[in-house]
């Protein structure tokens, strides 16, 4: 089994797909796998909603009405992710 390590420091948004007050961000991840230096993306999905004081909060529980926004935002994150794969690996050939 590999040790996946990631430091907190390389963690940054690398695209975010919002549809009303819900949203998908592509996250890119520096790490170690076995003491060689590693990048992912993850992919991490919220709701906004204001709360009974007015104040924004994050959940990632969905309504029944959220669950179209859902389905189009990670379909997003994912043709982002499929599309930038194959760019990187036409650059790998050049």
């Amino acid at each position: 089994m590999k040790s996946i390590s990631n430091g907190s420091s390389g963690n940054y948004p690398e695209a975010k797909f919002r549809a009303g007050a819900v949203a998908a961000t592509v996250w890119k991840n520096k790490g170690s796998i076995e003491g060689n230096k590693t990048e992912y993306r993850t992919v991490s999905f919220e709701r906004s909603y204001k709360d009974k004081n007015g104040q924004w909060q994050t959940t990632n529980t969905l309504r029944i009405n959220d669950l179209p926004k859902a389905k189009l935002v990670l379909g997003k994150a994912y043709e982002y992710l499929v599309l930038n794969k194959e760019q990187d690996s036409d650059n790998d050939e050049e």
